[in-house]
């Protein structure tokens, strides 16, 4: 994906279409982003011009790149599902891309919306049941958190269906395409929009897992170094979302060594990215920073304390369950902060007018 982001900064389209179009037939979960990629093209190749107030040039349409672009990602695409065409297998293929029978969320939930949506739900049934307001016997036991890939029922909230996940996917990244195509400020725009639409997906899609917030982060990273305001919200997701994925590496040599990598790679983004805005004043606000802090009490309970207790038999999800809501917290921050960042930002144009 970044090799592909770099020749799109160079301007080298052709080059980073193909590379986009192998990476997604290699892993579909690169199409969160694929509507980034597919707006930045049209807007940057396709159409060749703008006007003066950064709005699109209709006339400098240009249809031999349309054709050119075309050709090089359907190319991809056929030498990639043109044997399961062949031999009728397409449908297979699809059913086991697009999984909507495995239900809202992973056993693990994925730190994103829907982990607080099922939270809350959780909350609001024992609430219920404690002041007798829900009857036992018509609610399934432990549906959410049993551990099992399987679709459940919601008791209190109203159940979430794979088309309501698609509305929320749909309005969360538009937003940030609509700034990409009438707003454009070259790469740093595409690529403020690329990580949105990751965000986005990862915090509304259906059957998330807990790794596609790498998708989010590594995009990320290159604009961390432009602004003080992204550098700050950078640490916060960087922070967050590694330490959201302590739960996949749970066996006991791990332990150590993904503790040491966070504490390197965390220690030295703060460091570095302090050091390069130490003239334009702190990148973290005191509740930015107190919440981070909350991170280590959060892995010393679900790591160390809570296997020594009795509960660990008899509630083994708990520990899962704080990671994701406690992560989930910071990630909606930072998926809202970056949004407005965006949406304020002016474009391109207006700010060389400015300077």
């Amino acid at each position: 994906m970044l090799l592909s982001v770099a020749r799109l900064s160079q301007k080298r389209y052709l080059e980073g279409a193909l590379l986009f179009a192998v990476l997604l037939n290699l892993k579909h979960i690169y199409l969160y982003v694929a509507p980034a990629y597919g707006v930045y093209l049209l807007r940057s190749y396709c159409f060749s011009a703008s006007n003066p107030d950064g709005s699109v040039r209709w006339h400098s349409f240009n249809f031999l790149r349309t054709i050119s672009l075309a050709l090089i990602v359907c190319s991809m695409f056929a030498v990639s599902l043109g044997p399961f065409i062949v031999l009728g297998q397409l449908p297979q293929v699809l059913s086991r891309l697009f999984p909507f029978k495995r239900g809202l969320c992973h056993a693990y939930w994925a730190p994103n919306f829907w982990a607080l949506y099922n939270a809350v739900d959780k909350s609001l049934s024992i609430i219920g049941l404690k002041f007798k307001f829900l009857d036992a016997d018509k609610m399934s036991t432990a549906a959410m958190t049993g551990g099992l890939v399987q679709e459940f029922q919601h008791t209190v909230l109203p159940t979430v269906t794979p088309l309501a996940t698609l509305i929320c996917t749909f309005v969360s990244i538009m937003p940030s395409v609509f700034c990409l195509w009438f707003k454009p400020r070259g790469p740093r725009g595409f690529l403020q929009c690329l990580t949105l639409c990751a965000l986005g997906s990862f915090m509304f899609g259906w059957h998330v897992h807990e790794k596609a917030i790498l998708l989010a982060i590594l995009p990320f990273s290159l604009l961390s170094v432009r602004s003080r305001k992204e550098a700050g919200v950078y640490l916060i997701l960087a922070t967050t979302g590694h330490l959201s994925l302590f739960p996949l590496l749970f066996t006991a040599p791990e332990f150590p060594i993904k503790i040491l990598l966070m504490l390197l790679f965390t220690l030295y983004s703060f460091s570095s990215l302090k050091s390069l805005f130490r003239k334009e004043g702190p990148l973290l606000n005191w509740p930015e920073i107190l919440y981070l802090i909350g991170l280590v009490p959060l892995e010393v309970i679900c790591e160390v304390v809570y296997p020594l207790t009795a509960w660990k038999e008899r509630l083994p999800f708990i520990p899962l369950l704080l990671t994701s809501v406690y992560c989930a917290l910071g990630i909606s921050y930072a998926w809202l902060r970056l949004c407005v960042m965006v949406l304020t930002e002016p474009t391109a144009m207006k700010q060389r007018k400015n300077q």
